[in-house]
């Protein structure tokens, strides 16, 4: 479980501030696309702004960010993210932004199964940047690239399966190299609410672990437009990346 340290309280940086509060009265007129944002593989618009507070051990790790998406046509998606960190872990409280990420995800193809069921299928990469610190425990040391593949299958009208590969290496920095099964199952429940169960299964083939993990979200589409959410995470085995997370999330669909 988390604890309730004095570490645990965000102290959000008037920077952090300002940037959120623009990309707010930029997008707060928007509404809300059909397909769920959260699923990855949705071609939808959108912004969502987050914060998760990470048990660690030791100590802990508050982070703030923004993850956005455009379509910029129908077959091809832009998803981008802006992350900092403030956290414990040294002994010392330190903040930094922590990293940067661009997606580009392409669908060469979508239709109806046999079944009759729809599906989506999607191919891309990530480009994460290293915008932090390792020695203060806010950056990796790494750039990094990612390239993905993945399926969208709607099995029911309120039920989405969502199997996804892909595989991170470093392209600068320190040595990354892991392999990641992601399984997500995305529900869509009464009164514009949703449930998504999301596991994460990486090999890191440099120290030959599994630090698995496991989120669950509960969100639901407000009648403004605006969508709302809260977060569970738990690390899974023996090699698990933290104890536990919790976060919430505004969304901004356009």
């Amino acid at each position: 479980m988390i604890r309730p340290t004095a570490a645990s309280s965000p102290r959000v940086p008037r920077n952090l501030v300002l940037l959120f509060s623009v990309l707010l009265l930029v997008f707060a007129r928007s509404a809300v696309a059909e397909e769920n944002a959260s699923n990855p593989l949705a071609a939808v618009s959108n912004l969502d702004l987050r914060l998760k507070v990470y048990d660690l051990d030791p100590g802990d790790r508050e982070e703030f960010y923004f993850d956005g998406a455009t379509m910029l046509n129908p077959k091809l998606k832009l998803k981008y993210e802006l992350h900092y960190w403030q956290t414990d872990v040294t002994g010392r409280d330190e903040s930094d932004w922590e990293s940067a990420l661009v997606k580009l995800l392409y669908f060469p193809k979508e239709g109806k199964l046999d079944s009759g069921k729809p599906y989506r299928v999607t191919v891309g990469f990530d480009y994460i940047v290293d915008l932090g610190d390792e020695d203060k425990g806010t950056g990796s040391g790494a750039d990094e690239i990612a390239p993905l593949a993945g399926v969208a299958i709607s099995v029911s009208e309120k039920l989405v399966l969502i199997p996804l590969l892909q595989h991170f290496e470093s392209v600068s920095g320190n040595d990354v190299s892991q392999t990641s099964g992601r399984f997500i199952a995305l529900r869509t429940l009464e009164n514009k609410k949703w449930f998504k169960a999301d596991l994460k299964l990486p090999y890191d083939w440099e120290n030959e672990t599994w630090p698995a993990s496991l989120e669950l979200q509960l969100g639901k589409t407000f009648d403004s437009g605006i969508g709302g959410y809260i977060d569970a995470q738990a690390g899974l085995g023996g090699d698990k990346p933290y104890a536990g997370v919790l976060g919430v999330g505004l969304r901004l669909g356009f």
